[in-house]
């Protein structure tokens, strides 16, 4: 049996990205990433608040993609991620034996380059082609 690690974040990206299994039934360890609190959140909610909403967020989360998996005829072992994942994909590969590791992890939208923001450099750029446009 194949055994694969995947680290997701968003059930429908999940879906898309994810191969079809080729050789037969495959072993699927599924590791929910929860979005990141800010630093700040801890003042208002306390830490057993935020592993209980980790938690429903994950159930959530794997009622969406488990089914669909295990309709196929695959085993599905569901893992909430809570450190940092080098040390828990260590972890789970040497649980599960040799395993191919997945991130099909929805990419964020707020990286540079990524349209969402403009840079200093532009900015300023932008500036001074005005200020030259204007040649009193």
């Amino acid at each position: 049996m194949d055994k694969v690690i995947v680290y997701l974040d968003d059930p429908g990206y999940a879906r898309q990205c994810m191969p079809r299994a080729e050789a037969g039934p495959t072993h699927w360890v599924l590791v929910a990433c929860a979005p990141r609190m800010t630093h700040r959140i801890s003042k208002w909610v306390s830490h057993s608040a935020r592993e209980n909403w980790r938690t429903k967020w994950a159930d959530k989360l794997f009622g969406q993609v488990v089914p669909h998996l295990q309709a196929r005829g695959d085993t599905v072992t569901p893992v909430l991620a809570r450190g940092p994942l080098p040390e828990l994909t260590r972890s789970l590969m040497a649980e599960h034996g040799t395993a191919r590791v997945l991130d099909v992890r929805r990419p964020k939208q707020d990286q540079p380059g990524a349209g969402g923001r403009w840079a200093p450099g532009a900015i300023m750029g932008l500036g001074a082609l005005l200020f030259l446009s204007l040649d009193f």
